[in-house]
C-alpha cells in the first residue's frame, strides 16, 4: 500500500464510521437535516433561496431496502443499486443538495482584466486546499459588483473545481473580495449543522471521488456540471461526530504523510537501484563480459563478411546502389589506436571508440549492419494512394506498442514497401526521446510516420541485441546527450552509431541472459 492508498482508506473508514467509536448520546443526523430542511424552507418564504423542486429524503424502509422520496410530488424510488457500503446507525445518505442553500458557479462569460482591481479567480488559482492571490488576473469593481449579484463567494463557504481535474474542495478562509470563473463551483452549506473540516475530508474520499470520476463529461475539458454536484451521495454522520472524525483524521494523517514521503523515497531508490543494476547487465554485455567466449562459434569478422557478400548481391540485382558497398572496416592497429577504412582512406577513431572488446568481436556502424528508413511524413493535404494506419514515436515505448486509435494517412504503392515494418524489425525513434526502441513483433505489418526509423538486417542477426544496445545507450546518454554526441537521430547519425558485433550465436546467449537476469531483478 503506498502513502495515497493509505490516506485513501483513512477517509474510507472515516466516511463508513469505522475511524472513531459512535456515541448512541450523540443528536442523529436525522435531526440535523431536518433542521436543515427547516433553515431552507424559512429562507425560500424570506424568498432569499428559491425552493429546491428536487428536495428528497433517503429512508430505509421496513424491508431493509434504501428508498428515496421526493418531497414536491411524494414520489418514491429504490436506489439500493446507489449505496455503496452500510453506515452506522444515527447516521444517514443524502443528496449534497441537502446539506447547502445554494449551488451555483462562476461567470460563463471570459470578463474584460485589469491591471488591478479586483481578483478574479479559476481552478488554476486553488492549490494545496489553499487560495492563491499571487498570480490571478484582476477584474474592474464595477464588473465584480455584477458577478457578484448571483455569484459572491464569502468567507466560509465552499469551492469546488468543476473543470478540467474536477473534484478539488477548498473552504474559504479570507474576507477578501473576489470573483470567480465557471470552473469552480460555489457551494453556501450550513455550518452550524456541517464541520466545514468534515466536509472537505468527505469530498475528498473514495466515495465522493469516485461519482466525481464517474459524473464528469467530456473529452479535453471535462466538466462536472451543477446538476451531478447537486446529486451527489453524501454518508452524514452527527454533528458531534464530525468533529471527533476530525480530531482523528488530524491525529493520524501527518503519520500517513510521513508513510508517504518514506514510501516515495523508497519507490525512488528501487527504482534507481534497478536502473543501476539494469544498466550495469548491459554494459557487461556489449563488453562481451556477461557471458563466456566459445572458440568454435566463428568471429564477427566472418558474419560482416557475410554481410558483404549479401550487399554485393543486392547490388547485382538491382536492389541496391553500388554505394552500400562503401562500408567501413574499423580495427585497431599495431600501436593500439583504433582505425577505420574507408575505401582507401584511413583515419583514426580512438577517441569514438567507448571500451576495448574480445578478440571474436568486431566495432562496426549500425548502417553496416543494417538497412534503414525513416517513415513518411504527415501531409494532410496529400491524399493520392492507399489509406492506411502508421504509428509514431507517441506509440513506441521499451516494453511495447500502443495501437489504440491509430491515425491513418494516404501511402502511395512506390512507398508502401519502404514505409512498412513487418515483423522482426528493429523501430528507433528520431526525437523525442532519442533512441527509444522496440521490435515489432506481430504478425501483421504497420506503416510509419517519418519520426521513426526502421532497421533491418542484411543477414539475420539477434535483434534483441541491438535493441539492448540502444537501450544502453539511452541510459548513459550516449544517444541525445554527451558521450558520443548523438543530440539527434537523423539518418546519418543512426548510420553511423558505433556498435560492438558479437558472433551470431552469441549475440543470441547474451540476450538470454540478458534476459534471465532483468527477470531475477523484478
Amino acid at each position: 500500500m503506498n502513502g495515497k492508498q493509505l490516506k485513501n482508506s483513512i477517509l474510507q473508514w472515516a466516511i463508513q464510521g469505522k475511524l472513531v467509536p459512535q456515541d448512541p448520546n450523540d443528536e442523529p443526523a436525522s435531526v440535523l437535516l431536518e433542521r436543515i430542511r427547516t433553515e431552507k424552507a424559512k429562507l425560500v418564504k424570506e424568498k432569499k433561496i428559491k425552493k429546491d423542486k428536487n428536495e428528497s429524503i433517503i429512508y430505509r424502509g421496513e424491508d431493509n431496502s434504501y428508498y428515496e422520496k421526493f418531497l414536491a410530488t411524494g414520489e418514491v424510488k429504490c436506489i439500493d443499486e446507489e449505496i455503496p457500503f452500510e453506515i452506522p446507525k444515527g447516521w444517514e445518505w443524502c443528496r449534497f443538495s441537502a446539506i447547502y442553500r445554494l449551488l451555483t458557479d462562476g461567470t460563463h462569460k471570459t470578463p474584460k482584466y485589469t491591471e488591478s482591481g479586483v481578483p478574479f479567480i479559476s481552478v488554476k488559482d486553488m492549490s494545496s486546499g489553499k487560495l492563491s492571490f499571487s498570480n490571478t488576473k484582476c477584474i474592474s469593481e464595477e464588473e465584480h459588483k455584477i458577478l457578484s449579484a448571483r455569484c459572491c463567494p464569502e468567507y466560509g463557504d465552499l469551492l469546488i473545481s468543476k473543470v478540467g481535474t474536477t473534484g478539488i474542495p477548498l473552504i474559504i478562509d479570507t474576507d477578501k473580495e473576489f470573483s470567480i470563473f465557471v470552473s469552480l463551483a460555489l457551494i453556501k452549506f450550513f455550518p452550524n449543522y456541517i464541520d466545514s473540516k468534515f466536509l472537505i475530508h468527505l469530498i475528498n474520499s473514495p466515495l465522493i471521488q469516485e461519482q466525481v470520476k464517474r459524473d464528469t463529461r467530456g473529452v479535453g475539458n471535462k466538466n462536472w456540471i451543477l446538476t451531478a454536484i447537486s446529486n451527489t451521495l453524501l454518508a452524514i454522520p452527527p454533528l458531534v461526530e464530525q468533529k471527533r472524525i476530525v480530531s482523528k483524521i488530524e491525529e493520524i494523517m501527518p503519520i500517513a504523510d510521513k508513510y508517504e514521503k518514506s514510501q516515495e523515497i523508497l519507490d525512488r531508490l528501487n527504482a534507481e537501484i534497478f536502473d543501476k543494476l539494469k544498466k550495469s547487465v548491459l554494459q557487461e554485455a556489449i563488453q562481451g563480459k556477461l557471458v563466456p567466449q566459445i572458440v568454435n562459434e566463428g568471429t564477427a569478422r566472418e558474419l560482416l563478411e557475410q554481410i558483404k557478400t549479401e550487399k554485393e548481391k543486392l547490388v547485382k540485382d538491382g536492389k541496391f546502389k553500388k554505394s552500400a558497398l562503401s562500408d567501413s572496416v574499423i580495427y585497431k592497429g599495431d600501436d593500439n589506436k583504433y582505425y577505420e577504412q574507408v575505401g582507401k582512406e584511413i583515419k583514426e577513431i580512438t577517441e569514438e571508440i567507448l571500451f576495448d572488446l574480445p578478440d571474436k568481436w568486431q566495432w562496426c556502424r549500425i548502417g553496416t549492419i543494417f538497412m534503414h528508413n525513416n517513415g513518411k511524413q504527415l501531409n494532410k493535404g496529400n491524399t493520392k494512394g492507399k489509406l492506411m494506419k502508421y504509428v509514431t514515436t507517441s506509440n513506441l515505448y521499451w516494453d511495447g506498442f500502443v495501437l489504440d486509435n491509430l491515425k491513418e494517412m494516404s501511402f502511395k504503392e512506390n512507398e508502401i514497401e519502404r514505409c512498412m515494418a513487418v515483423k522482426g524489425d528493429l523501430l528507433v525513434c528520431e526525437g523525442g526521446d532519442i533512441g527509444r526502441s522496440c521490435i515489432w513483433n506481430y504478425d501483421f505489418p504497420i506503416m510509419l510516420q517519418n519520426h521513426i526509423h526502421k532497421l533491418r538486417p542484411y543477414i539475420p542477426v539477434c535483434t534483441k541485441f541491438f535493441y539492448y544496445i540502444f537501450n544502453l545507450y539511452n541510459l548513459t546518454g550516449l544517444i541525445g546527450g554527451k558521450g558520443i554526441g548523438i543530440q539527434g537521430f537523423s539518418s546519418k547519425a543512426l548510420h553511423n552509431t558505433l556498435v560492438p558485433l558479437p558472433p551470431l550465436k552469441e549475440q543470441h546467449r547474451i540476450v538470454a541472459q540478458i534476459e534471465k537476469l532483468f527477470e531475477q531483478l523484478r
